[in-house]
């Protein structure tokens, strides 16, 4: 399997509930490296940017808003496989369909605030690379 980079987003319910630690340690017991990691905001345009294909939906507002809420951990991730690698430990995008022992389903309470956000092809790990690590 070739090494790739992906790009990682703890949100803001991951951040206040105290779960950067163990997330992290996860990606690093699984083989993966972090090689780029910040604490910040996700500015207005940097999420609309991000969540460009959901504008227009019922819950793109809810997204946005929810998304620049507070602060968040921004990762580059790498390693063999990186980008499906990462996909199996952050689990089912809907908490409650999340398998035990999967990132959502041990910490994700509701599908509006699933702790974790992961490029889910090496095309979209580039462009959110780019959005939130310019």
């Amino acid at each position: 399997m070739a090494v790739q980079k992906t790009y990682i987003m703890i949100k803001p319910d991951g951040v206040k509930n105290k779960h950067i630690g163990e997330i992290v340690n996860r990606f690093e017991r699984a083989g993966l490296a972090v090689e780029r990691m910040e604490l910040g905001m996700v500015t207005p345009e940097q999420a609309a940017a991000n969540y460009a294909e959901h504008e227009g939906k019922p819950f793109y507002n809810g997204l946005i808003e929810y998304i620049t809420s507070g602060p968040v951990v921004k990762m580059i991730i790498s390693g063999d496989g990186a980008v499906a690698k990462c996909r199996s430990l952050m689990g089912a995008t809907n908490p409650a369909d999340a398998a035990p022992g999967t990132i959502r389903g041990d910490f994700g309470l509701v599908m509006d605030e699933n702790v974790i956000h992961g490029s889910d092809s090496p095309e979209s790990a580039e462009r959110e690379m780019g959005i939130f690590f310019a």
